[in-house]
């Protein structure tokens, strides 16, 4: 079989290929071959009045307050291979921009997410940097992801603006149009929030998945309603079929981000942020003696190499554990949101009703 220009790395990029290179943004809103840099209105056009046609007239769009705006609608058999995107300078709203992806006939969305939460930025504010593989957060606020996205008949985007304001939003998707494997799975996105975690809860990142597939990341936006350490829970993964107990159980929550004893610098006794290609402690938001009270952190950990792979349902939970007196473990009741990223076969099953405007609001 002919290379098809998908699974792109170091080792395929001299390959040639029949795939054909595609992108949508402001400038191009089909994607359509010799159809970019055509328009003749949009939010540049004041800028470029003295230039005409051609020098950078539509780079962005505006989102009304309650508008649902289509990025994207590809028809055949391809690919999303980054997605880019960037809003307002400073703004940082982007709990209220709720991205929704529906693959080929399916009519409820694959991917239900706010932006930012599907680029590991759920606070929003402050800016934080962001490396990884598969997601970079980068100034100001660019957020981009290169995970690979087939769809077989139909690729169909939109953003939904919950804020009381008009947004600017500047995009690309970049794809490519080419045979897609008949064992590439479809790429999904959930997006939970718990604000309090309820005494004793055990907050769930994923439950309901029916069908075959693997999972490939998490990422969490962790706020701690109390002091000291909040990181002794454990993660679970239940499949096909487990019950009570899981088939994978991890040691802790920075063991389960790839960190270790509290994600300590044991020179300056402070948190230690860190990125790498798989896992990061990338922000830590500490109290400012004012307004900032409560700890705040994000972290994510992609599966690339270590998919956890299912064959007919999953479900993934995490203790929130802390420390009380005796050395005794603390039940937390923090303020934890979540975006799961896995692959799967269609149809998915529906997922949950997302928040409404005001409990996802970050504050």
């Amino acid at each position: 079989m002919a290379f098809s220009g998908l699974g792109m790395n170091l080792g395929t990029l001299s390959k040639l290929s029949a795939a054909e290179s595609r992108s949508i943004s402001a400038e191009n809103f089909t994607g359509e071959k010799g159809k970019a840099a055509m328009a003749t209105e949009g939010t540049g056009a004041s800028c470029a009045r003295d230039l005409g046609r051609g020098w950078k007239i539509s780079p962005s769009i505006h989102i009304e307050p309650g508008e649902t705006r289509v990025l994207a609608d590809i028809h055949g058999m391809g690919a999303i291979q980054s997605m880019w995107a960037a809003g307002a300078p400073g703004n940082g709203q982007w709990r209220y921009q709720i991205l929704r992806v529906y693959w080929d006939d399916s009519e409820h969305p694959s991917i239900e997410c706010p932006l930012g939460d599907f680029f590991a930025h759920g606070w929003g504010k402050p800016y934080h940097q962001l490396t990884s593989l598969a997601v970079c957060v980068n100034p100001w606020e660019a957020l981009t992801c290169y995970w690979e996205m087939p769809f077989r008949k139909r690729c169909r985007m939109t953003l939904t603006n919950l804020a009381a304001e008009k947004t600017v939003l500047y995009y690309q998707m970049n794809y490519t149009l080419t045979e897609v494997p008949e064992d590439c799975a479809y790429f999904h996105a959930q997006f939970r929030r718990v604000n309090p975690l309820p005494y004793k809860g055990v907050y769930t990142i994923l439950d309901g998945v029916r069908g075959r597939g693997h999972y490939v990341g998490t990422a969490m936006a962790w706020a701690v309603n109390n002091t000291g350490w909040w990181g002794e829970g454990e993660i679970k993964f239940f499949m096909d079929g487990d019950q009570e107990f899981p088939t994978i159980c991890g040691t802790g929550t920075e063991d389960y981000f790839c960190g270790a004893w509290n994600f300590e610098n044991r020179t300056t006794k402070q948190y230690q942020e860190f990125c790498t290609p798989y896992a990061g402690l990338s922000q830590v938001i500490k109290p400012d003696g004012l307004y900032s009270s409560q700890q705040r952190f994000s972290l994510y950990r992609w599966h690339i190499m270590d998919p956890v792979r299912f064959t007919k349902d999953l479900k993934v939970t995490i203790q929130a554990l802390g420390w009380r007196s005796g050395g005794r473990y603390l039940p937390n009741q923090d303020d934890i949101a979540s975006t799961a990223f896995w692959y799967q076969t269609l149809p998915s099953a529906p997922f949950p009703a997302l928040p409404n405007r005001d409990y996802l609001e970050v504050i």
